[in-house]
């Protein structure tokens, strides 16, 4: 996938929003077969993050707002959409926008994701380490199918015009 590629499945920011996102450094040495979705937080703008997946055999990007608080270490939390369960420190409360009017009219999706966005790896883990305790009791091959899964639940409700 290319830049131009990355900018244009955007779905929902501006044109000008899309051009100016930095993208990650390392795009040409994705391993792609390894990746459920390409996420990555903008270093120029580290409250904002992005994350792009293949639906229908096209690329579909959504830009992502991190909350400007993060929570406590000490406690644990867990991703809604790998569901490895870790420190709190490295979960984030993400909003997207909607798209079309809802979008315009303000109205936001949110969830908590894991804050560094590599919820594709974590799932792939294959034992817990110190601090990353992936869906206990599942396989690898239903781990990420399961991420999949609420991947694009998300990306339903950030395409969704009804909020």
């Amino acid at each position: 996938m290319s830049e131009q590629d990355i900018r244009r499945s955007m779905v929902n920011c501006s044109r000008g929003e899309a051009a100016s996102m930095t993208l990650p450094r390392e795009l040409a040495a994705v391993d792609w077969g390894t990746l459920d979705f390409l996420g990555w937080r903008d270093p120029k703008a580290p409250l904002r993050g992005y994350l792009v997946v293949w639906r229908d055999g096209k690329a579909v990007g959504v830009q992502l707002r991190a909350a400007e608080s993060k929570m406590s270490g000490r406690v644990a939390a867990m991703c809604s959409l790998c569901r490895t369960g870790q420190p709190a420190s490295n979960v984030s409360l993400f909003v997207a926008r909607r798209t079309g009017q809802a979008g315009r009219n303000g109205n936001t999706v949110g969830t908590y994701i894991c804050a560094d966005l590599v919820c594709c790896r974590n799932v792939r883990l294959d034992k817990p380490s110190a601090t990353l305790h992936p869906d206990p009791g599942l396989t690898i091959d239903e781990r990420v199918e399961r991420l999949r899964t609420r991947t694009d639940s998300f990306i339903d409700e950030v395409l969704s015009t009804v909020g």
